[in-house]
């Protein structure tokens, strides 16, 4: 009976010791599928070097299974992923960009049974327009220039029985934005503010213009994990015949306006 313990507990070291390996070594490669899956393939990470809790790879934005069309982050992205156990079992990441975060994201993933909790600390961001181009339809016949401003004292994406729900505030501002679409350019600069209650349940989301021939306006609320957005956009006096196709392309006309719905 001794040998036959003796090699039973030499498996199950053997077989210890290949899972830890494998966890402690798992290739960052992983991380790209696990991506892709949950976004659909909408962002997808390729050539990814290092291991699954500290490398690099490229960022690329399509539209999805099937789309031809892709745009990939200037000089990819970094991350470092840890465990962690404050307010049970979790993952802390740190994800940066050379070419749009002057500080790293810190994200902070805490699992649960049919529930998660996607925690965004403080941060402060920007990133190219263009990227939006590779999600297809209807960023691919816009097509916008410009720079991307994502703000937040701290934001939380949560799943809750399968339903999604919003805590905090984001800010996102639109500078300098121009499309192939007008020969204005630029268009202008507008200011997204999505604020959530603190119960997660709902949001409101409000869009201004800061400056430009084209002004856009509107409201909208989250509500039930869907978003509902009713507002407006027209040109600037002496800006109509430099922005008629665009306003037919992004909305219903009604005289000089043309009305901007979505839900």
């Amino acid at each position: 009976m001794a040998p036959y313990r003796a090699r039973r507990w030499a498996w199950l070291g053997a077989v210890t010791g290949l899972l830890a390996a494998l966890l402690v070594f798992a290739p960052a490669r992983w991380l790209g599928a696990i991506l892709g899956g949950l976004s659909g393939d909408k962002l997808q990470l390729v050539n990814a070097r290092g291991t699954a809790w500290s490398g690099q790879g490229d960022l690329l934005f399509s539209g999805g299974e099937g789309s031809r069309g892709q745009t990939a982050l200037p000089q990819g992205i970094r991350w470092t992923l840890r465990p962690a156990w404050s307010q049970g079992p979790a993952l802390q990441a740190s994800l940066s960009s050379p070419c749009c975060t002057e500080q790293p994201i810190g994200i902070t993933v805490r699992p649960g049974l049919g529930n998660a909790d996607l925690v965004f600390s403080a941060f402060s961001s920007r990133w190219p327009a263009a990227l939006l181009v590779g999600l297809g339809t209807p960023w691919n016949t816009l097509r916008l220039d410009g720079q991307l401003l994502f703000q937040s004292p701290g934001f939380t994406v949560a799943w809750h029985s399968g339903r999604p729900q919003l805590k905090g505030l984001l800010v996102i501002e639109a500078r300098d934005l121009a499309t192939r679409v007008s020969t204005l350019r630029p268009l202008g600069s507008y200011r997204v503010e999505l604020r959530a209650r603190p119960e997660g349940d709902q949001a409101t989301l409000a869009l201004t213009t800061l400056s430009g021939g084209l002004q856009l306006q509107g409201n909208g609320q989250w509500v039930g994990g869907r978003l509902r957005f009713r507002g407006d956009a027209q040109a600037a006096p002496g800006n109509e015949t430099a922005l008629a196709n665009l306003l037919s392309i992004i909305g219903r006309r009604e005289g000089v306006r043309s009305l901007l719905t979505f839900g």
